[in-house]
């Protein structure tokens, strides 16, 4: 693979059973390198594979988000485009044609209809009174900032534009009507079987200090109060209504002691009486990204769970009772999926191949829909892996561990490393196809990547071992502890049973906790001939006040920076840039809240007035998830960038690059 590639990419996402689970409704993204842009489509395959999958939507906008209305005869979508959004409803076969039901400043998401298939809820966000002034912010009044988190990475400012829920009649007959609204943000909602209500999941005014959000009840004509059903112990997302109405299934998250695994509950409408389901299984039944509400299969529930890379499917008995029975397994990621009957659509990929669609019927056995990604996969073919496990130098457990194998390197050859750090930290490397580790690979590289302590996929124990040694419950190792450990250990066994990578030539790079702990590893050693973090945490105690989730830092380690800033000092990379004399590349985006640009910057100034080697490059109009979502062309750029000072200072293969790069002019 290289970098021009990702304009090969193709995407599917989303499936949607119909009513009768003889259709399923998915999307399909595609790379327009040459327009610079996304496009996506809405298409239909029978589950019984007896007819080709085709799109219903031309693709040449941003549509997405299918859902059937109860009868099947018409498909609700989402589309975005030129800077405008909209719902419409198309017929399936049958005659008609397609309705804008309404169109929005802002986008507009989750679209489910009504039982009774007259209106439709959507979640969209609710620009307050300050934007009545036009379009320019210059004489728009001032924000009024009363919250911790009051913008969002790839949102911009949310304080004066809150999410709210809105249902809207089906056939465009009316406006919508704001039903959940407030200064809040609602991050779910689910339609109750009547028709008459909805559950909602908003935070209230104790957000800063509690990092929660309850579950509500709502009128869908917008009128009335809305009644709380949870008392503020756990935070609540994606609700599900079991088809009697008496009990909601959400999943919930304990922000009292941080991190922690997401679990599947159920509520009682009546009561708000609460029973965790999952706590047993002691995995992540939220995974990141694909969370979905826990889907009712009669008395049983599904979810999905992060484990030691994959991402399975599971079912469990509403009442908690009887053990958790395994639905997707294998070694794959499962992003996506939806039940009707004995009919389970989802969308799975694994380290070689792309997300394909895939049906599993009640038999038990399996038919893959899709070969969208056949294509260029035959033209670009996948560099090989494997996984190991490596015994944790903290004596708990192994740690998983993968190498992606080079390509166009001759037998004999000394072949030069590269150790992958992710995010998170409470993210996981997945057993699903990764373009990055193509393309390094495609350069001649041996990549190794592994799921050190802190990351999910393992147990609590597991996940919180860093917290801060100062932490007054369940303290770690921090930061840069037993997670470095992990990492150089992994290193150490990888290059100990591959002879042919070569020790002098390894690199070590990563992005957002990945660009953390690649920092921190150049402050404390010098065994990596150069490095690239990207989109670093470089100062965690400017992070905790600069970052759009301001204030979350304290729950994450266990302390406050206002009580012990000397804790944040000491595991900050930047307290230790004297030590760094590794050659680094620094990668930013420019519109990035999640970890400011100054993060960067603080780096950058550091090593320049220390003379040291360093390179740094900033990406305008784009924010912390330039390398999944940035624009085509940026994220071309960002790969021949790196492939280029890995080839500088590693020996592998550099890029042909058309633009105007540095090297060009040498």
């Amino acid at each position: 693979m290289q970098p021009a590639d990702v304009g090969r990419l193709v995407g599917v996402s989303d499936p949607r059973l119909s009513p009768d689970g003889r259709r399923v409704a998915f999307v399909v993204s595609r790379v327009d390198l040459e327009g610079n842009r996304y496009r996506r489509s809405v298409w239909l395959a029978a589950t019984d594979g007896s007819a080709a999958p085709f799109p219903l939507t031309s693709g040449e906008h941003g549509d997405g988000q299918p859902a059937w209305s109860p009868d099947g005869s018409r498909l609700a979508f989402t589309r975005s485009r030129d800077g405008k959004h909209s719902l419409h409803v198309m017929p399936v076969g049958g005659p008609g044609e397609v309705i804008t039901v309404c169109e929005r400043p802002e986008a507009v998401e989750e679209p489910e209809w009504s039982p009774d298939g007259a209106g439709i809820a959507f979640a969209s966000r609710e620009r307050t009174g300050r934007y009545s002034d036009g379009d320019d912010d210059r004489a728009r009044p001032p924000r009024l900032i009363d919250r911790l988190v009051s913008r969002l990475d790839g949102e911009g400012w949310i304080v004066d534009r809150p999410r709210g829920v809105f249902v809207v009649p089906a056939d465009a007959s009316a406006p919508p009507t704001l039903v959940a609204g407030g200064a809040w943000d609602h991050n779910g909602f689910a339609w109750a079987p009547d028709g008459l209500t909805l559950a909602v999941t908003a935070a209230t005014g104790e957000h800063d200090a509690a990092l929660l959000d309850d579950v509500h009840i709502v009128a869908a004509d917008g009128t009335g109060e809305r009644r709380t059903l949870t008392d503020r112990g756990l935070s609540h997302a994606h609700p599900s209504f079991s088809p009697d109405g008496t009990r909601i299934a959400t999943l919930t998250d304990d922000v009292r002691l941080v991190p922690s695994n997401g679990q599947v509950a159920v509520l009682d409408v009546a009561t708000g009486e609460q029973r965790i389901l999952t706590a047993g299984l002691d995995r992540q039944c939220a995974p990141h990204p694909g969370a979905r509400s826990p889907l009712w299969d009669g008395e049983r529930l599904l979810f999905a769970t992060e484990d030691r890379g994959d991402v399975h499917v599971h079912r469990i008995a509403a009442d908690g009772t009887g053990e958790v029975e395994l639905l997707v397994g294998s070694t794959r990621v499962v992003s996506a999926y939806d039940k009707v009957g004995d009919t389970l659509a989802f969308v799975a990929s694994t380290p070689t191949a792309l997300p394909e669609v895939f049906v599993r019927y009640g038999d038990g056995t399996e038919r893959q829909l899709t070969t969208l990604g056949a294509a260029f996969q035959a033209a670009v073919p996948a560099a090989a892996l494997e996984h190991f496990t490596v015994p944790s130098p903290a004596g708990d457990g192994d740690v998983d561990a993968w190498v992606v194998r080079p390509l166009g390197v001759a037998e004999g050859d000394s072949v030069p490393v590269l150790l992958s750090i992710h995010g998170g930290p409470m993210a996981q490397y997945g057993n699903s196809w990764f373009d990055e580790f193509q393309l390094w690979a495609g350069a001649g590289y041996a990549v190794v990547y592994c799921n050190p302590h802190g990351s999910t996929g393992r147990t609590e124990a597991w996940l919180r071992s860093i917290r801060s040694p100062e932490a007054a419950e369940v303290p770690g190792t921090g930061w840069g502890g037993i997670d470095a450990d992990d990492v150089l250990a992994v290193l150490d066994a990888a290059l100990a049973r591959e002879p042919s990578f070569d020790p002098d030539r390894v690199g070590v790079l990563g992005g957002s906790y990945g660009g953390f702990l690649t920092s921190w590893l150049i402050g404390h050693t010098d065994r990596f001939a150069a490095a690239c973090s990207e989109r670093a945490v470089n100062n965690l105690e400017s992070e905790e006040w600069s970052s759009d989730v301001a204030g979350t830092f304290r729950h994450e380690l266990g302390v406050s920076h206002l009580e012990r800033p000397e804790v944040y000092r000491r595991v900050s990379p930047i307290t230790y840039v004297r030590d760094i004399h590794t050659p680094v590349l620094i990668l930013h985006s420019e519109e990035d809240l999640r970890c400011h640009p100054e993060q960067a910057d603080q780096l950058h100034l550091a090593l320049r007035m220390l003379g040291r080697p360093v390179e740094y490059w900033r990406f305008p109009e784009e924010n912390h998830g330039l390398s999944r979502g940035g624009s085509p062309r940026h994220r071309v750029q960002r790969a021949e960038i790196i492939l280029d000072w890995f080839g500088r200072h590693l020996g592998g293969r550099r890029p042909e690059i058309t633009w105007d790069h540095p090297s060009r002019r040498s």
